[in-house]
């Protein structure tokens, strides 16, 4: 299957990757200009921006009564991406899923060292708890650093003992930060030309790795932590034509092998950050009830 046209007439016109760290704030004010005014946004009953834990949240609701709660983490190779750069997402989810949306808007890489904006995701998740009967179900979710995220909070409720998370969902995630190229196929095959190449890797993951982020440690790296048996059920999403396809899906198999209950889909056409980016075109929307799906 070939890229989806509509992904390749974007691609097309995008640059190839430079081997040089990109300025933080300019890409932030990028995508925050890329940010749709809310009045086009998909409407939902009511959207809340609130604090969890002392970190800023966006609070989604589209039903009276919520059959769970999904804490979000979003993507953007640890120093970009926003609550409103995602937004569309936590509406999304929101509105297909039936639960409660909490996304979370971390602190970014290189203004916060690691483990800052770990910490506080996880913050935000024993947060999330405490506002809960001990019989509602919480949900872990992210796309790709946003993904490592969710199996580094997942790690750290387990060796917690903190057993309120009831699923895991990672959107393409990220999950080796290790960047040699003979580590992972796709990191080769699909090394240009599909929006997120091999060279912008480790350039865009700098700020976090330059700032403790030690490869080597399971919470960076999640593929490298050696007994996954466990952890709550996972849904794990990958893209065709996406460098990191390959770790994803192998980290899946991990899990499946350590126990976990497992959902593993491959959206052939799709490149990195498809959930993002190309969730307008109806066939990738489909993540959504995928996501449903794997909640029921």
């Amino acid at each position: 299957m070939t890229l989806h046209p509509e992904i390749q007439k974007i691609v097309a016109q995008i640059p190839p990757a430079s081997t040089t760290p990109p300025n933080p704030a300019d890409m932030r004010a990028f995508e925050a200009g890329n940010v749709p005014p809310v009045e086009k946004r998909t409407p939902i009953a009511t959207v809340e921006d609130a604090t969890i834990a002392d970190v800023p949240v966006r609070i989604y609701t589209d039903t009276d009564a919520p059959k769970g709660t999904i804490v979000y983490f979003h993507g953007g190779a640890f120093f970009s991406g926003s609550l409103d750069t995602h937004d569309h997402v936590g509406r999304s989810l929101a509105k297909e899923t039936g639960w409660k949306i909490v996304s979370v808007g971390y602190s970014l890489s290189p203004e916060v060292a690691f483990p800052v904006a770990l910490n506080e995701c996880y913050a935000v998740v024993r947060g999330v708890a405490t506002m809960l009967d001990d019989d509602q179900p919480i949900a872990i979710a992210g796309d790709s650093s946003g993904a490592n995220f969710v199996a580094a909070v997942s790690f750290m409720a387990q060796d917690d003992g903190f057993d309120r998370i009831t699923h895991q969902i990672l959107y393409y995630p990220s999950v080796d930060l290790d960047f040699d190229q003979e580590r992972w196929p796709s990191l080769k095959e699909n090394a240009e030309g599909y929006g997120l190449e091999y060279n912008g890797l480790a350039p865009f993951n700098s700020f976090y790795l330059e700032g403790g982020a030690d490869p080597a440690d399971p919470l960076v790296s999640p593929i490298k932590r050696e007994n996954l048996s466990g952890l709550p059920k996972a849904l794990v999403v990958t893209a065709g034509y996406d460098p990191l396809r390959d770790e994803g899906e192998a980290y899946a198999e991990k899990l499946r092998a350590a126990g976990v209950e497992v959902q593993l889909k491959r959206y052939d056409a799709a490149n990195h950050g498809f959930v993002v980016n190309f969730s307008w075109i109806p066939e990738f929307y489909e993540v959504f009830h995928d996501t449903a799906n794997f909640l029921k």
